[in-house]
């Protein structure tokens, strides 16, 4: 079987699934990879399996397992849903002998197209939960009208001297976000975030915004431009892109506008920018930011399957 083969095939299949998805290359196999393959009659899948890990005072431990194995999943043929079955028992083969059973902090992760749903039944099958997605919105996009935004809300560059109302703000978004599986809340949390939110407020033009009503700070939104993004310009097909990095309300605020006023406020920035599209990272299962976004013009553009432990 011949990745190039299975490549061109997937590429094709992809183009009628989504305008705004990337065109898929062969898998490139390097050091640290393994490339899986599996046949069902007519149909080929091929996977790039990788593994990575942290220290726990890594800033990236928040949003994961310390030790995580990611499979990329390509598919060609006229059974699609056969061939990801077939390969995720091929991968499950390959974890069980190099990860550890029941170890909580190693997880299997595998991001698929989120209108390619070929497959989906044996995600569930094999173990898997949809955790996050990375939703997108393109320029210019008009959002549903929402809450209408309390009158008061002022939006201001943050400064150093708000560090401590930031990171209050992150750690209640954080703290939120652990139930739904995206984020683990780990010792020493409170300086992994302080330190990184003062790197971002010490920049010449932070691009971190603080939402004030009546002078209280009750909101938070931080960005990155598209000179910024390289790290996930593979996973859409545009040119600039922004992302919106995170966007917290205090509690007591949710539900009053300040949210709205601060999305509505980024999506100004990017635009002026000159940003094609905005992507954004949400947990699957938040009631609260899931329809929040949607509601600002955003949709899915890849999700996020999970299974920790990685071998039960």
């Amino acid at each position: 079987m011949h990745n190039d083969v299975t490549a061109t095939g997937h590429a094709a299949r992809i183009a009628t699934v989504d305008a705004l998805l990337p065109a898929p290359l062969p898998f490139e196999v390097h050091d640290d990879a393994t490339l899986l393959s599996a046949q069902v009659g007519d149909t080929t899948a091929a996977g790039l399996a990788t593994s990575t890990e942290l220290g726990p005072d890594s800033s990236q431990s928040i949003w994961r397992a310390l030790t995580e194995h990611r499979l990329e999943v390509q598919l060609a043929g006229p059974d699609p849903a056969a061939g990801l079955d077939a390969l995720l028992t091929r991968w499950d083969e390959h974890l069980s002998t190099i990860a550890r059973p029941g170890d909580p902090e190693c997880s299997a992760v595998v991001s698929r197209p989120s209108r390619d749903t070929a497959g989906v039944t044996e995600m569930l099958r094999h173990g898997f939960a949809p955790v996050g997605v990375i939703a997108v919105r393109p320029a210019q996009r008009m959002a549903a009208s929402g809450p209408t935004t309390t009158p008061g809300v002022c939006i201001r560059h943050a400064t150093p001297d708000d560090l401590e109302t930031a990171v209050h703000l992150m750690l209640e978004l954080q703290r939120y976000d652990a139930q739904f599986g995206r984020v683990t809340v780990r010792p020493g949390i409170d300086e992994l975030v302080g330190k990184e939110l003062l790197r971002l407020l010490e920049r010449p033009e932070p691009q971190v915004w603080i939402a004030e009503l009546y002078g209280q700070a009750l909101g938070l939104a931080v960005l990155q431009m598209p000179d910024e993004t390289a790290w996930i310009q593979h996973r859409v097909a545009a040119s600039r892109i922004g992302y919106l990095s995170s966007l917290a309300v205090a509690e007591a605020a949710r539900s009053a506008g300040v949210g709205t006023a601060l999305a509505a406020h980024a999506h100004q920035v990017f635009d002026e920018a000159g940003a094609d599209v905005v992507l954004l990272h949400t947990a699957v299962l938040n009631p609260r930011s899931t329809p929040f976004w949607y509601a600002q013009g955003y949709r899915p553009l890849w999700t996020g399957w999970q299974r920790r432990p990685a071998v039960r």
